[in-house]
């Protein structure tokens, strides 16, 4: 029984990271109907800039600020090279655009940084710490209060700041929203440097866990899309749940049925979800008009 209950909660506060990423596909979803399919390589490229930054000898807590910017200045680049044109021509263009841009950001970091994964150094103690019989690192709970902090302090800012409410009246109805006098165009700006930001905060916190290298988006990716999926493109609460339930499944699937079995529970509940509940099992019925 403890060893399953320590694969359970390794694996979940793993799956909060599956959770924070799948939550910066929620944030542009919900301003521009858009999804950035290179959101993983942004999460390679902020924990590879972030490694840059720490190598040149800057403090790790004045690391995780300029990595989040890099993150925030990526996603405004993904936004203005990959999504807007398309938006503005009502295409569906971005799909393809932002799949070359991951494949570019992919080639870059091959050619600038290596096909090697690197350590990332931290100055959180990976000594182990009991709790009822479970050992939790402090690099593991960095995780769990970092993607929680970040998630939260974001919801704050919907709810309590006039950029905030813009960005939740433009999700609710655009037409509407720019009728008020709010720019649509600076709220996607807006919801794309968001999913910067934490696409570069789950870049820092997964990397001390599992190093940098420019194959680490493919690993992330495929499990937050269906992380995101499965909860729908709505709900932050979804996620988070699905994240801490998708994480410890593959976790225990790969000590009782075998490692090559890892993404098997993702994909199932990918498969499923599209074929009974393709809005989510926390998301809302979407009505079509006649």
């Amino acid at each position: 029984m403890e060893v399953i209950l320590q694969l359970g909660v390794s694996g979940a506060l793993m799956g909060l990271v599956y959770a924070l990423i799948a939550y910066g596909f929620q944030l542009t979803f919900a301003t521009s109907k858009s999804i950035n399919f290179g959101q993983g390589e942004l999460v390679m490229l902020s924990a590879f800039i972030s490694l840059s930054i720490q190598n040149l000898g800057v403090p790790y807590w004045l690391m995780v600020p300029a990595g989040l910017l890099c993150g925030v200045l990526l996603g405004l680049v993904v936004e203005r090279v990959a999504v807007r044109l398309a938006l503005e021509q009502k295409s569906e263009g971005w799909i393809l655009m932002t799949i070359i841009f991951g494949l570019f950001a992919f080639s870059a970091a091959e050619n600038i940084w290596g096909r090697d994964d690197k350590p990332f150094p931290t100055p959180i103690s990976s000594e182990p710490i009991h709790f009822f019989g479970i050992s939790v690192t402090p690099v593991e709970l960095s995780v769990a209060i970092g993607v929680l902090s970040v998630m939260g302090l974001i919801e704050l800012f919907k709810r309590k700041t006039l950029w905030g409410k813009a960005f939740e009246a433009v999700s609710a109805d655009r037409d509407a929203a720019e009728l008020m006098g709010i720019s649509a165009r600076r709220t996607i700006m807006l919801s794309y440097g968001l999913s910067g930001l934490v696409a570069a905060m789950a870049g820092i916190l997964v990397s001390p866990i599992t190093t940098v290298g420019p194959t680490m988006a493919s690993a992330l990716i495929l499990k937050a899309f269906a992380v995101a999926v499965v909860a729908g493109l709505d709900s932050g609460f979804g996620v988070v749940l699905v994240g801490l339930f998708l994480g410890a499944l593959e976790s225990l699937a790969s000590f009782y049925i075998g490692s090559g079995w890892r993404e098997a529970p993702g994909l199932i509940l990918l498969i499923l979800a599209l074929a009974m509940k393709p809005n989510g099992v926390f998301g809302k019925a979407s009505i079509r008009k006649v």
